[in-house]
């Protein structure tokens, strides 16, 4: 009997160091790559659309034909489905007589929970997901995931001498898609979208800006740029290939150890290990305490002393705030979905502690936003800056004016994306509700 294998890509848009999709080129006789945009908040908590922008929206789609045309060297081409994955999955698996199913694992709530549901509903299918968007697969780690140490120093100290596996290469081949497998379903034109994004999507594009970053020689110094507020040149800016999967950390990791190894090796390039393991970290918290990602009291047992201030959250939205540096941190992400590390961090201050709001509210929006959205990092870096995560001291309340001296001491990034050109009051009413 032949053998049909359904590929399903979801954080992994590449072929190389991809073992689920090596593992279904060595076992099937053929098999279908389908990419399934099931558009599903990974919160529910929500203020007003739920909707990607427009550059995240851009750069899927890049990422997407970006995926097609590799595949077509190897006689495929991307099956696009937009529904729910249990519905489109299991029409897949009906029309081609699927017995078997591969994928990443990922630390998604609503996608892990279409799985679950998948398995339930074709329990005579093979269901076979691997690690992808890690550095270490869990066997790899000295603890259980359940057992994950409650701060990243702890998490660091054990991990950041373990041996990194060398990325899996591209395969040389792929089993031939089904001969009757419809051509329609491709992926679609988003040309009516054209937003002024930093970024292009894609894992060639991806890996022509590691080599681009590394051949300047950038890592050398990345620990003194590395809290800059705009340009390209002062961070990695790895994040939005990472978080889509166009780029694998293991391959990152391993272009870094090139560089050490041919150019130059100083606390700069450790420091990008650094923020890797930071990333690493976030995803197996994530793995590791699930739902409990977006509870209001977070993995903590006490609630935060927030709440919810509808013109409060609408003006931090918009930079229109009384803190210009919050302004124009605001005012860059909504011009080109994306943010400094540094300004998410001083963003989510201002929200937690100046405006008083509730951090999901936050975490929804920059999901809304963010082209480098990964679930893990930005739900896990929020609860640490609520007091409700994993940082050992509870809260981190920045000074903003200290902050802008030091980061912005000229204005520049302020007056360049307009941070002073804003109301000076916060709220209009007062808590009674009576106008100011």
């Amino acid at each position: 009997m032949v053998k049909t294998g359904l590929y399903i890509f979801s954080n992994d848009l590449r072929l190389d160091d991809n073992p689920a999709l090596r593992l279904a080129a060595s076992e099937m006789d053929q098999l279908i790559c389908c990419y399934i945009h099931d558009d599903f908040p990974s919160s529910e908590v929500r203020q007003g659309s739920v909707e990607r922008s427009d550059h995240r929206k851009q750069f899927l789609h890049e990422s997407l034909v970006a995926l097609d045309s590799n595949l077509q060297n190897y006689g495929h081409r991307l099956v696009f489905q937009k529904q729910p994955l249990t519905d489109a999955a299991a029409e897949l698996i009906r029309l081609y007589n699927v017995s078997y199913v591969y994928g990443s694992f990922n630390v998604g709530r609503h996608v892990n929970r279409q799985w679950d549901v998948l398995r339930k509903e074709h329990p005579t299918i093979s269901f076979q997901q691997r690690h992808s968007h890690t550095i270490f697969k869990p066997e790899d780690l000295p603890f259980t995931v359940e057992s994950l140490p409650f701060t990243f120093t702890k998490f660091r100290r054990q991990v950041e001498d373990l041996l990194v596996d060398f990325p899996a290469p591209t395969p040389k081949s792929l089993p031939p898609p089904p001969a009757n497998l419809a051509r329609e379903n491709t992926v679609p034109s988003l040309c009516d979208i054209t937003p002024g994004s930093y970024f292009t999507g894609g894992a060639n594009i991806g890996w022509a800006h590691v080599n681009q970053y590394f051949n300047k020689g950038l890592a050398s110094t990345y620990k003194t740029t590395r809290n800059g507020l705009d340009g390209m040149d002062y961070s990695t800016k790895f994040s939005p290939w990472l978080a889509n999967g166009c780029l694998s950390v293991k391959s990152v990791i391993a272009r870094l150890k090139l560089y050490e190894r041919d150019f130059e090796q100083n606390e700069s390039t450790y420091w990008i290990f650094f923020e890797l393991l930071w990333r690493e970290y976030f995803q197996w918290y994530a793995h590791r305490h699930k739902d409990r990602l977006f509870d209001f009291s977070g993995i903590s047992l006490a609630k935060p002393q927030t709440s919810f201030y509808a013109e409060r959250y609408q003006k931090w939205c918009h930079g229109n705030t009384p803190y210009p540096i919050i302004n124009a941190l605001m005012k860059q992400l909504n011009s080109t979905g994306y943010m400094s590390n540094r300004g998410r961090q001083l963003i989510a201050s201002c929200f937690v502690h100046e405006l008083n709001l509730d951090w999901r509210y936050g975490a929804a929006y920059l999901e809304q936003h963010l082209i480098d959205y990964d679930e893990a990092s930005n739900w896990g870096n929020w609860q640490y800056l609520a007091g409700v995560g994993a940082d050992p001291k509870g809260h981190r309340k920045f000074d903003l004016h200290k902050q802008t001296e030091i980061y912005d001491p000229d204005g520049e990034f302020v007056e360049r994306w307009a941070g002073n050109q804003a109301d000076s009051e916060l709220d209009s009413v007062d808590a009674t509700d009576w106008p100011v």
